[in-house]
């Protein structure tokens, strides 16, 4: 018992320890504070690129047309329905229930 109040022995805040007056606040590094600048510079990177497009509106209209991109897609919609298994109704599943019905 004792041992362990000696390893035992920091002091936490009570209840939450991340909110109120007694909180745990994390000591920032400079490991911390480089990831930061590095994250800000990566940001700024994907904002100038969507600042400054690589091709205008008018050079890129119609560039889906000149692919062949919906006929592609066309393509690709008629081989996935073709997968999909045909409608079956109720009826279907319980044909074999109506083995012996006989019609007068």
């Amino acid at each position: 018992m004792r041992l362990s109040l000696i390893l035992l022995r920091k002091k936490m805040p009570p209840g939450n320890i991340f909110t109120g007056k007694h909180r745990l606040v994390k000591i920032v590094t400079k490991e911390d504070m480089a990831k930061a600048r590095n994250d800000y510079a990566i940001e700024e990177r994907n904002m100038l690129y969507l600042r400054n497009p690589y091709l205008s509106e008018e050079q890129s209209f119609g560039h889906a047309k000149a692919l062949g991109k919906h006929e592609q897609w066309i393509r690709d919609w008629r081989v996935k329905r073709q997968k999909r298994k045909e409608n079956v109704s109720i009826c279907d599943h319980l044909s074999h229930l109506s083995v012996k019905e006989a019609w007068e």
